[in-house]
């Protein structure tokens, strides 16, 4: 396991924060946090995290403080991580649910009149979050949130919101507390963000986390807009906000310090974006960006950009395949093999199968795993030998897997190492 990743499971310890003396956040409960104001005659919740068991403990947490009814449900955005236990804190009333007008279902699991690859999303999700992988040995954390969190309901208590708050925000005053509703795209389209002017308290969801931004969830999903998530960062450093709540990992207290991370933030996304377009200005291809652009040393040392969530190079290529679609100006890529064909060409140009296994597991001795993977998927195209090439694959995936910083990089090459183990018996 990556040193960094061991200091996850203290730094995710369940606690409720009081962030103002009537806003407190549960943290560590989940994979994302959940705020509560306490008003007059009852409480305002924002999200509401992505199980039932977890909202049913976090309400459980809520209740040692007041014992106020749940009047208003505000999401911040409509991640199911975010929304999956509206249920559990509406029970027993009919609190109003307000969302952006932008809103739309995140599950996995509603009719779309645009269906999405629905298995393939599913399956995806899986490794990239490290479902199922045991703790704290396989999963210790998953970059932005604890490894070590009930499961059980997850996706189950969804509620559609009852009013949609439109583009130009709106002030409204819940349970006698005055708060600013502002739209703030950022992760999603549909981004809403919570100030509470009095206590200089902004709830910002996921446009702000302890970690290099998720631009591209390899789990899938559509492009995620750099520069609106950029430039959301201005917008949240003008309500100059003395805590800044965000949807995962802790809170951020006093005003010159949230600005500075806030400024980090930015300047990360738009070095990205400028790096990489004026790369593909120069002509160099989706790949070459991908091992050339970094951040800057004096960025990418800040504890609040390492990659535990999001990746530098995974971010280069969503920005170019959402610019300019998925061929990158090479003639050579228009019309490229099929990997069967490729891998069979490959192998027999390298003298045969037992070259290429003498190779493979020569980098793998030498620890260079991401060749020993690109050797190993040719033996499993060209059908050579496939059993001993999938398990070759199986121990090259498991041994890269405790170099990765980068939690779902993790989690996807151990949940993937299992599955072909699996399949394998």
């Amino acid at each position: 396991m990556h040193p960094e990743l061991q200091s996850h499971p203290d730094y995710f310890q369940k606690e409720v924060v009081e962030l103002a003396d009537n806003v407190y956040m549960a943290f560590g409960y989940a994979a994302s946090n959940v705020y509560m104001i306490v008003g007059d005659e009852g409480v305002v919740i924002v999200d509401t995290s992505e199980t039932t068991t977890a909202a049913e403990n976090i309400l459980s947490a809520f209740r040692k403080i007041t014992d106020l009814p749940v009047k208003t449900i505000v999401f911040t955005h409509s991640h199911r991580d975010h929304v999956s236990g509206a249920s559990v804190f509406a029970e027993g009333g009919n609190p109003d649910i307000l969302a952006s007008a932008k809103y739309s279902d995140d599950s996995l699991f509603v009719a779309s009149a645009h269906p999405q690859p629905v298995k393939a999303m599913q399956a995806r999700t899986k490794r990239q979050f490290g479902i199922g992988l045991s703790y704290p040995d396989e999963i210790i954390g998953i970059g932005v949130g604890p490894g070590d969190r009930p499961l059980k309901g997850m996706g189950a208590g969804s509620l559609p919101p009852t009013r949609r708050i439109g583009d130009d925000g709106e002030n409204v005053t819940l349970c006698g507390v005055d708060l600013q509703l502002v739209m703030a795209p950022g992760e999603t389209p549909d981004h809403m963000v919570v100030w509470y002017p009095k206590k200089k308290v902004l709830i910002s969801g996921d446009n702000f986390y302890r970690s290099f931004p998720n631009l591209y969830a390899i789990r899938g999903t559509a492009y995620r807009d750099f520069d609106a998530w950029a430039d959301t960062m201005d917008l949240l450093m003008s309500f100059e906000p003395e805590v800044l709540a965000p949807g995962h990992t802790k809170a951020v207290s006093g005003a010159n310090q949230i600005k500075e991370v806030l400024t980090d933030y930015r300047d990360a996304i738009r070095h990205v974006v400028d790096e990489t377009r004026d790369g593909m200005d120069a002509g160099l291809t989706i790949d070459e960006l991908a091992h050339k652009v970094k951040l800057p040393k004096e960025l990418a040392e800040k504890p609040h950009l390492r990659e535990y969530y999001g990746r530098v190079d995974h971010a280069v290529r969503a920005y170019f395949v959402g610019t300019m679609g998925w061929f990158d100006g090479n003639p050579t890529s228009l019309s490229m093999l099929a990997p069967d064909d490729e891998a069979r060409r490959f192998i027999a140009l390298t003298g045969g199968a037992a070259a290429v296994y003498a190779a493979a597991e020569k980098a793998v001795a030498n620890g260079e795993y991401q060749w020993a993977l690109q050797l190993a998927d040719r033996l499993i195209y060209a059908d050579e030998d496939g059993d001993r090439a999938t398990r070759l694959k199986t121990e090259i995936l498991l041994k890269f897997a405790e170099e990765q910083i980068n939690c779902p990089t993790r989690h996807y090459y151990i949940q993937c190492a299992k599955e072909l183990a699996a399949a394998d018996v």
